[in-house]
């Protein structure tokens, strides 16, 4: 079988060639036949046959096919070597030789007995080299000469041939490397083209533009690698050609020739696999440009086409033509608003076009796909230029039916109040009917142009435009100026007798026109009504408005009809100046909104945006999106349903009452977006956005419309309801403006509360602020036995006082420093007292402004002074609010408790004692007596005397608890009739106490009577109270044993089982309202209540001695 063999390379038998047994050096005979020298090698017969045989058949492969097929001359130098050894060396040559012979020459040993022995020899053994080609014995190297020239030979030949094994070796195993590297590179190139070429192209431009990167990286890899076989194909040329630059007149041998044409081969075939590698990688490059080109157009065509069809949607929802002057005006806004935003996508869709047009003419591979899609941009964007050019003449059309509509409604409008404004007295005589007449021809004259002048032909100019409802409108329009035409017509007829000569006086009763009949309210669905149209038109209301609402002040008013008809017109003026400004009002903010708010994203104004303001749009702008969107979507339409029927506009209010608390939001952001607009407002930012929408105001104007426009509100409903007193509508016209009241207070506060600092606690867990003002506050810690009169002797400090549901926080207020909202005070939090351990006295002794605010049994007293006595007055009242409903809350608490007991009570046969009987009876007393507090009893309940004559009126006060669901009930007894209707002590607890007034205290009473022995609960830590080894804390136990000589207590403290001598006032401090009795008043009963409550141990002769504590 056939089998390729894998030729030779010198790298393969380097180390075989370099024993140089055998060496081609380059040398010719005459007829061109290589010649191969197999120099002395004393080790010759060593050499293995493989080595032999391969180092002979690489060197005869060396040469080329012509040479080689001419038959290597072997020239066998055995000059040195014995005959024997020449012999075996001929016959192992001869043997192994693998190419075609022509000549062998040997020389023969030159020792006078081996040259003996070699010719005699040869002559007998002359049949054993019998060869192919003849074997020539030479006995000399001149004999040599005679077959080879010298030049062909090496110098140990006698030659002049210049050659040295081992650069011969290095020209063979560069050049043969460099063939294969040639041959690799080959293969590595087509490799590669085949790759690209075979590669599928994306379908985006990131994916095209990468692949693109990675061919063009890869095609510069090859290049490199072509580049350094280039360099070093030259250089292994060069370095054959070094023989010639040391001596230009020795030329090449002939091997080294045949070197030099393999290298330059080479080389041109490297260029040549370089040039078509070049070749292919342009067309591919220009493959993969068009494809990135194409894939380009493709994503613009995707992004112009979806711009365009948004805007074509944007525009289908667009079919209202406007139910108004302002509402077609604004139409038309937002219709410019949508050309100018389409602008873009319709100049793209005109360039991409041109761009397509010019790919396919550069000869572009995808000319079939990019065609089409010419075609359908410029159909897209000629159709909805189309479109665009139609809305606008429908709108355009719209804006004149409705100028004239509102021309129109103005002049009935105008008529209407030059017919209600004439007075009616001067209308008696004949100068003043005449001059009345006069004035309605002067007004019918002027305003003959801004009548509708025909139904039909209005219908049919506007036909294309026309929408149930706006013929309807317009039909509506034109009805009302035939009504107010008939009206003029009748005033006209009135006043024509009027003018004539008159035997008595004729009183005109002004005709009512059928346009102000009150009718109902639209539906949801239909918007029409007379808004205002411009600034002029309401200057040209204000004047008869001001002078019909003059009349009704000064009571010289028309007929009951004509004052119904002005009271109509009023409200209607009232409501147009809403709707104007609520328009104009949404306008402002979308403005903002888009010209300030949207343009901090936009990237082509970033470098005018300084650092302070990136990511603070939040703070800037608070929550005005939201505020937009309420009074956009929502109010504004619903306010246009009440066009018709003004007076019933509260209806509106209330309605959205709760999303008007987005105000509340914004004003508590309004320091801060403040504060911020002051630290950028001169940035080029600005300025550039305030150019661009042409405002004649800077941004912080606007910023303040939301506060401006909710107080707004207030005061048109307040006029509103002026006129609409005995109409259907007026009661929720009143709520409406008490809850927009409602809402400015709560913004006021709530901009107060949020400048409170230093409060640790959530403010939130506080309850709903109630109220918050500033005061003048005395302070006194009653600890010990000072009075209340002692305050006097203190300055006042100035506190503001912040009213909670559950907590009152007194705070100091701080200078106000800046401008606009950074001028807001700040409030430095103090001290604050639980709602549940007040109390209050509502009349201090010396000022109708002050009142008091106690606290844990009048352990602290603050004295308040308001700053009117109106304002003390409110405080107070909400302040008893507050502990009525706290104390409410107790009752119910304990006649819960009391049931739960009374239901758990066993059924015994004993008979109850004496004190259980009574306590019984008195419950079923209290139970009906209308003075009771409602509340159970749990211990027997102790009479007080009657005070005494001789001291002024008590004060009746009502002590917080602060646990009022832990105590035992509520016990009552009934006023003396002497006791006055001080109504002025006030708390939330169950347990009460009666002291003297600040007016008994200041005269030196409020010193404890007689306490009596028993079984008492402590409300308050009172650690002085007793001495050091007695102290008594809240919820101890402790028994009145007696009383000594020195007026002392012997006290028990069962809770700790220690006794000790206590003060009287100390004690009566300590127990408070379980020791001690209290009233109650209110402002609602002329009586109050005072009690005990006591434990069960207390026997009933107690209630003489503590009633001595009225005394």
């Amino acid at each position: 079988m056939h089998q390729d063999v894998t030729p030779l390379c010198a790298a393969d038998i380097q180390d075989q060639l370099k024993k140089r047994f055998a060496y081609l050096s380059g040398g010719r005979g005459q007829d061109g036949s290589p010649v191969i020298t197999f120099p002395d090698y004393p080790a010759f017969g060593d050499v293995p046959d493989k080595e032999f045989h391969d180092v002979l058949t690489y060197l005869t492969s060396i040469p080329s096919l012509q040479d080689a097929a001419i038959g290597f001359i072997l020239v066998i130098d055995r000059r040195q070597d014995k005959w024997t050894s020449v012999k075996a060396s001929v016959l192992r040559i001869a043997a192994s030789f693998p190419a075609h012979l022509q000549l062998v020459l040997v020389l023969r040993p030159t020792g006078f007995f081996q040259r003996a022995l070699s010719e005699l020899a040869f002559k007998f053994s002359r049949d054993d080299f019998k060869m192919k080609v003849p074997v020539i014995m030479l006995s000399s190297v001149p004999e040599l000469h005679g077959y080879i020239d010298k030049s062909q030979l090496t110098e140990d030949l006698g030659g002049t041939l210049g050659y040295c094994h081992s650069r011969w070796l290095y020209h063979r195993t560069a050049i043969e490397g460099f063939a294969l590297m040639v041959k690799q590179t080959a293969q590595r190139l087509q490799g590669v083209g085949s790759e690209l070429a075979e590669t599928e192209l994306p379908n985006d431009v990131p994916s095209t533009s990468s692949l693109l990167s990675a061919h063009a990286e890869k095609r510069g890899e090859v290049k490199e690698e072509l580049r350094r076989a280039l360099a070093e194909g030259q250089w292994i040329l060069g370095s054959i050609r070094e023989p010639l630059a040391a001596d230009t007149e020795r030329g090449l041998n002939q091997d080294q020739l045949d070197n030099e044409t393999t290298m330059r081969r080479l080389l041109d075939q490297l260029n040549e696999t370089e040039a078509a590698f070049d070749e292919f990688w342009e067309k591919h490059q220009q493959k993969l440009e068009q494809c990135l080109q194409l894939r380009g157009f493709e994503q613009d065509f995707r992004e112009v086409k979806a711009a365009l069809d948004a805007t074509a949607q944007k525009l289908a929802a667009l079919t209202d033509v406007g139910n108004s002057l302002a509402h077609a005006e604004h139409l038309l806004k937002e219709l410019a608003g949508l050309e100018a935003a389409s602008r873009a996508a319709l100049e793209r869709a005109g360039a991409l076009a041109l761009e397509g047009e010019r790919l396919v003419g550069g000869g572009h591979y995808a000319e079939d796909s990019i065609r089409p899609k010419c075609r359908e941009l410029r159909g897209l964007r000629d159709q909805l230029e189309a479109e665009l050019g139609r809305r606008r003449d429908a709108l355009d059309q719209s804006l004149r039916l409705h100028g004239l509509l509102e021309a129109s409604l103005r002049w009935c409008d105008e008529g209407i109040y030059l017919l209600a404004s004439q007075p009616v007295d001067k209308c008696q005589s004949q100068d003043g009917a005449e001059a009345a007449l006069q004035d309605l021809q002067r007004f019918l004259a002027t305003g003959a142009g801004r009548r509708l002048q025909g139904l039909g032909q209005l219908l049919l100019d506007f036909q294309p435009i026309l929408t149930p409802d706006l013929r309807e409108h317009v039909q509506k329009v034109f009805r009302k100026q035939e009504s107010t035409e008939d009206m003029f017509q009748r005033r006209q007829t009135s006043l024509r007798k009027l003018a004539a000569k008159q035997t008595r006086p004729v009183q005109p009763v002004a005709p009512r026109p059928e346009a102000l009949t009150k009718a109902p309210c639209p539906s949801a669905g239909v918007r029409r009504g007379s808004d205002n149209g411009s600034a002029q038109s309401g200057a040209l209301r204000r004047g008869p408005y001001r002078r019909v609402k003059s009349e009704l002040a000064e009571g010289r008013g028309p007929s009951a009809g004509e004052e119904e008809e002005s009271l109509a017109v009023l409200r209607r003026h009232v409501m147009n100046e809403l709707l104007d400004t609520e328009r104009a009002y949404v306008e402002e903010l979308l403005s903002v909104l888009e010209g300030y708010a949207a343009e901090m994203d936009n990237p082509l104004l970033a470098p005018l945006l300084p650092a302070g303001l990136q990511s603070k749009k939040a703070v800037l702008f608070g929550n005005m999106e939201e505020i937009y969107r309420f009074h956009h979507r929502i109010f504004l339409r619903e306010l246009e349903n009440y066009a018709d029927c003004p007076e019933l506009v509260g209806r509106c209010f209330l309605e959205r009452m709760e999303e008007f608390q987005v105000y509340e939001k914004y004003c508590q952001n309004k320091p801060r977006s403040e504060s911020l607009w002051r630290q950028c407002s001169d940035c080029p930012f600005f300025q550039e956005c305030q150019r661009k929408l042409d405002h004649k105001l800077s941004l912080d104007s606007y910023l303040l419309k939301p506060v401006q426009r909710v107080t707004k509100y207030q005061l048109l409903l307040k006029e509103m309801l002026k006129y609409s007193g005995g109409c259907e509508g007026a009661e929720d016209l009143q709520e409406a403006l008490s809850s927009i009241l409602g809402i400015l207070k709560a913004v006021n506060d709530s901009m107060h509360l949020i400048a409170i600092t230093g409060y640790d606690g959530k403010l939130a867990e506080l309850g709903r602020l109630l109220m918050q003002g500033s005061f003048s506050v005395w302070t006194d810690h009653k600890r010990g036995p000072a009075k209340v009169k002692d305050l006097a002797r203190f300055k006042p400090r100035q506190r503001h006082l912040f009213l909670h549901e559950k907590a009152l926080l007194f705070c100091k207020r701080r200078e106000e420093s800046g401008e606009g909202y950074e001028k807001a005070p700040s409030y430095s939090y103090k001290q604050s007292l639980s709602m549940a351990a007040v109390g209050i006295t509502e009349n201090v002794k010396g000022d109708t402004k002050k009142f008091e605010i106690w606290y844990n049994a009048r352990e602290e007293v603050y004295t308040v002074q308001a700053p009117t006595p109106e304002v003390k007055v409110a405080w107070v009242t909400e302040i008893r609010k507050v502990l009525t409903s706290q104390l409410q809350a107790c009752r119910e608490a304990s006649q819960h408790r009391a049931l739960e007991q009374s239901q758990s009570l066993p059924t015994g046969t004993a008979s109850p004692t004496k004190g259980d009987s009574r306590s019984t009876r008195k419950l079923e007393e209290r139970k009906t007596d209308p003075l009771s507090l409602e509340g159970p009893v749990s211990a027997p309940a102790l009479a007080p005397a009657s005070p005494s004559p001789d001291k002024k009126a008590k004060r009746l006060e009502v002590k917080s608890d602060p646990t009022p669901f832990g105590l035992r009930g509520w016990s009552k007894t009934s006023q003396p009739p002497e006791a006055p209707e001080d109504n002025d002590g006030w708390s939330s607890a169950e347990d009460l106490i009666i002291i003297n007034s600040s007016d008994a205290e200041e005269e030196g009473g409020g010193v404890p009577g007689k306490l009596a022995p028993g079984k008492f609960t402590v409300v308050g830590d009172e650690e002085k109270a007793g001495s050091d080894a007695l102290a008594l804390r809240s919820g101890d136990v402790v028994e009145l044993l007696r009383q000594g000589d020195d007026g002392l207590w012997l006290v028990r403290n069962l809770t700790s089982s220690r006794e000790a001598w206590v003060p009287p006032r100390s004690l009566c401090a300590a127990l408070g309202p379980t020791g001690s009795a209290q009233c109650l008043s209110s402002s609602d009963s002329s009586a109050g209540s005072a009690l005990l409550s006591a434990s069960s141990s207390c026997s009933e002769g107690c209630g003489g001695a503590l009633a001595e504590l009225q005394g």
